[in-house]
């Protein structure tokens, strides 16, 4: 499968670079840059398809600044991600909950029931 997302217009195989929507509550379509996820309720168009793109009667179409050329993503941002992986990499691993003994001087809150991470499980207040 291709990396690239590809136009939802019929027959067409163009690269998308704009990403349409429609709020039917307000009789809008908008138009605007390729969304970073593909949706099943938006349709990616390409530059063709997107600067002739028509509303029905009574629509309001909003465009959005959509770039001239297919997105890619910046040699920063790549090199800022695999920095990152990087350092997880070398980062020593805390011990899971389980594992790790409980704090010294830590009250035990009689509300919590569980935990699990950073996430505790609260018993409901009598009214």
């Amino acid at each position: 499968m291709s990396p690239v997302r590809r136009c939802s217009r019929t027959a067409c195989g163009r690269p998308a670079v704009a990403t349409l929507t429609y709020v039917y509550a307000d009789s809008t379509a908008v138009l605007g840059p390729l969304a970073t996820y593909a949706e099943p309720h938006c349709y990616d168009l390409c530059s063709d398809h997107s600067e002739r793109l028509t509303a029905p009667r009574g629509w309001e179409v909003v465009r959005l600044a959509v770039p001239a050329g297919p997105a890619r993503p910046a040699g920063d941002d790549l090199e800022a991600l695999a920095d990152a992986v990087r350092e997880a990499a070398r980062a020593p691993r805390a011990p899971r909950e389980r594992e790790r003994p409980a704090p010294r001087g830590r009250e035990i809150d009689p509300m919590e029931v569980a935990r699990r991470g950073h996430l505790r499980v609260l018993r409901s207040p009598d009214p």
